[in-house]
């Protein structure tokens, strides 16, 4: 595999339209996760209402992969209950980290990141949107 295939056209065109959205100013939970390898850098906002993913925001600075799963989370996350988000992390990191496979569902671009999979030091970076997500939600009792 190719340094050039975890950067495919699909996960640039993630990348150029990701949106920016911005903090939020009463979350019921907020975690900030780093990655010591590339510097990468993601803060999450959530607010839940009847169980499920009312409101969410972030400043993402990280490289192109932590931005691309940063900004597929945010185009799926609303309406997300914290077991689904729980078990998404999962996924993906069986996905990156094992043989598992990728989501399905809304969440099926995050396949466009099954080659990171043969490039441990990229894993972290990656996963630290839904990192970031497990933590805001332990930090808001969900």
């Amino acid at each position: 595999m190719e340094f050039s295939d975890l950067y495919s056209t699909r996960i640039l065109e993630i990348v150029g339209a990701a949106r920016q959205l911005p903090r939020l100013d009463a979350p019921d939970g907020t975690a900030r996760k780093s990655s010591r390898v590339c510097g990468s850098v993601v803060e999450v906002d959530l607010a839940l209402e009847d169980g499920r993913v009312s409101a969410y925001g972030a400043d993402i600075q990280a490289c192109a992969l932590g931005q691309a799963s940063a900004a597929i989370v945010a185009e799926h996350v609303l309406g997300s209950t914290p077991e689904q988000l729980r078990q998404l992390r999962r996924t993906m990191v069986d996905m990156l980290k094992s043989e598992g496979g990728p989501p399905d569902g809304k969440w099926d671009d995050l396949r466009y990141l099954q080659p990171v999979r043969a490039y441990p030091p990229r894993h972290a970076s990656t996963l630290l949107v839904f990192e970031a997500i497990v933590e805001a939600l332990d930090k808001a009792g969900a």
